[in-house]
């Protein structure tokens, strides 16, 4: 049997640049492949319905707040049930706020004993979420606080009051991360850290990129967001220079990332209103979720998307359900979300692209339109259009652009995705401005 010297050629060049990429760029390519997961931000909090960190010394008297976890007991909670939740929702990982600005640590840390351990639960949370996720395929991620307002050599004891401790040690402090960090790592072996808080004063980039390197030498191929350094996207969803910051990809929050080939960023979103449990608190509805994965996968970025357990462990039967529902659209439509690439068009209020090979994957956003017109794409022609269950689609492309005509008994439904099938490659095309 001959063989084409071709796809030998090509299959030793992607060899020789799979072993050419660093630990670091293996794992940003598979985490950005991912496109989707899930936040969960829980902890004694709970047991009075407010912010988690935020409501401290404010919501939640301190001395109050401080001792929730005397009462902490959940015992209804099932790391197996939540993981479950993720994967079918169409989630490929799971971060975990082993320790947010409250300081209270999810884990048996060695380091304080502010933590699970000296609750009446006593059970280790990350150990469970551990063993579910390898059993389920769900990669385990951790969130953890640069700032701890409950740490008495953590200069800043409170969100609502800026006032330095002057008994407090920094050099001490981030001993005292290192270590746990350290214990995180060996014990749990995440897939991926998740920093937050670097805002205040206290933390500098030169402490971040301290932080930064030290998980690395633990472990080499582990990633981590953004926050250990001073610029990130944040809730302004500013642009910054990827050379400024201090980790591997960047974090808009409760908005879409900006389109760029280029730079890595994930998008942080929560189902309802806050990030940890609140007693009947808004529920996002299907259509502004899945836009909002649409759109942020168009525009080439990652979505994390929150949930906040109750303070018995269960996630609310109203958000499995929203979960179930965002999993079974993936279901017929997840094609054109995981192993994508965004682009080439920005996202609009009506539709948002992603791509892979000599196809264009058209979410179709404003379902109440009869058509969609977009932009011509330089040196490219569509040879034919089907909606992702197979229906055909007619396209003419004309001097004013693409235009798209939408199935009639799909107008007013559900947002769903027209496969655009080109006579080239799609990543040959450059970003097409609107």
């Amino acid at each position: 049997m001959k063989v084409n010297k071709l796809v030998v050629l090509l299959c030793l060049l992607f060899t020789a640049q799979l072993h050419a990429q660093t630990p670091t760029q293996r794992t940003i390519n598979t985490f950005m492949s991912d496109r989707f997961g899930m936040f969960i931000h829980w902890g004694p909090v709970t047991l009075r319905g407010t912010e988690i960190g935020w409501s401290r010394d404010k919501e939640v008297p301190m001395e109050d707040y401080d001792s929730l976890y005397k009462e902490f007991n959940p015992a209804l909670f099932n790391a197996d049930a939540w993981v479950k939740t993720a994967k079918d929702a169409g989630m490929r990982y799971l971060t975990i706020t082993a320790r947010h600005h409250d300081g209270f640590c999810l884990w048996p840390t060695k380091y304080t004993a502010y933590n699970i351990s000296n609750t009446p639960y006593k059970k280790d949370i990350l150990k469970a979420l551990q063993v579910a996720c390898k059993k389920q395929g769900i990669k385990l991620c951790i969130y953890y606080s640069v700032l701890d307002w409950h740490h008495p050599d953590y200069p800043i004891h409170s969100a609502h009051n800026g006032k330095i401790d002057p008994h407090a040690n920094m050099q001490r402090y981030v001993a005292f991360m290192k270590n746990q960090l350290k214990e995180l790592i060996v014990n749990y072996d995440p897939f991926m850290l998740w920093f937050d808080g670097q805002w205040e004063s206290p933390w500098t980039d030169s402490l971040g990129r301290e932080i930064y390197t030290y998980v690395k030498s633990i472990k080499p191929g582990i990633i981590t967001n953004n926050r250990l350094g001073k610029k990130f996207a944040a809730m302004e969803n500013k642009a910054i220079d990827p050379a400024e910051m201090v980790g591997d990809y960047d974090t808009p929050e409760r908005a879409v990332g900006r389109l760029n080939m280029t730079m890595p960023w994930e998008s942080s979103f929560t189902i309802c209103q806050q990030w940890a449990w609140k007693p009947n608190d808004h529920l996002q509805s299907l259509k502004t979720i899945l836009a909002i994965l649409s759109k942020t996968a168009g525009g080439n970025g990652n979505l994390l998307l929150n949930v906040g357990p109750m303070s018995d462990g269960r996630i609310e039967a109203r958000q499995v359900k929203r979960l179930q529902e965002i999993g079974d659209w993936l279901k017929i439509n997840g094609t054109a979300v995981y192993n994508t690439y965004g682009g080439p068009y920005e996202a609009t209020a009506n539709y948002a692209t992603t791509r892979k090979g000599n196809k264009i994957y058209l979410h179709v956003l404003n379902t109440d339109t009869a058509a969609l017109v977009l932009p011509a794409l330089p040196g490219a022609k569509v040879v034919g259009a089907h909606t992702m269950t197979g229906q055909s689609v007619t396209v003419n492309t004309g001097s004013e652009g693409i235009q798209v005509s939408l199935p009639e008994r799909l107008k007013g439904k559900l947002q769903y995705v027209v496969v655009l099938e080109l006579d080239k490659d799609a990543m040959t095309l450059p970003v097409v401005k609107l």
